[in-house]
């Protein structure tokens, strides 16, 4: 089984590219700074890793960048990164992903848990995670019912919490939730929304 990773040297990117390489999916991992790069904003760049990687069986996407900040601070430059990076990234991944995956296989999408359960100062990401799931529970209605479409919703990590001054303990860590993306892989239902365990709405 073959399977890309975008967003493969982040913290929670790594840690599913181990998950999937200890299930036995040979991966391709890739991101800004890898041997296989891309960036979800350019198309071209997207087109480019898809070719590179022919049929797979899982299209992966633990990257997109979205602003964190104070409501009354966000500035027009912040919601257009949000939008046009993390929200229309994969949107546009999904749009291209389709036509490289094999039968039975799956394209993964990373919201998060601030869809459902935000924070102070998570406005604008809480805004593209919502309107994501929304997108991919319409993609599934035109998605070849051979295929499936996902988006998932983790929560931010012990090791993402840490470094933003954050008691770490209540926090799964990235290969906790790694856990979550192999299952979604494995036993998701295309269109429907994908939770790790012990974070659910």
């Amino acid at each position: 089984m073959k399977a890309i990773v975008i967003g493969a040297t982040g913290t929670l990117g790594s840690a599913v590219v181990n998950k999937l390489e200890e299930s036995g999916y040979q991966v391709t991992g890739a991101s800004r700074s890898s041997d296989a790069s891309v960036n979800i904003e350019d198309e071209d760049s997207v087109k480019a890793l898809l070719d590179h990687t022919g049929k797979v069986d899982a299209i992966v996407c633990a990257a997109g960048t979205a602003a964190f900040g104070e409501l009354d601070k966000l500035t027009d430059k912040e919601f257009d990164l949000s939008y046009k990076n993390k929200l229309m990234g994969q949107i546009k991944l999904l749009q291209k992903g389709l036509s490289y995956l094999n039968p039975g296989g799956t394209i993964l999408l990373t919201g998060g848990i601030f869809a459902y359960k935000p924070m102070p100062g998570s406005a604008a990401i809480a805004m593209v995670n919502a309107a994501l799931e929304g997108f991919v529970r319409a993609a599934a209605l035109e998605t070849d019912n051979r295929k499936k479409v996902i988006v998932i919703h983790p929560p931010l990590v012990a090791e993402t919490a840490e470094k933003m001054g954050l008691d770490p303990a209540p926090f799964l860590t990235a290969r906790e939730v790694s856990d979550a993306y192999l299952e979604a892989i494995k036993n998701g239902k295309s269109g429907v929304p994908f939770f790790a365990k012990n974070n659910t709405p």
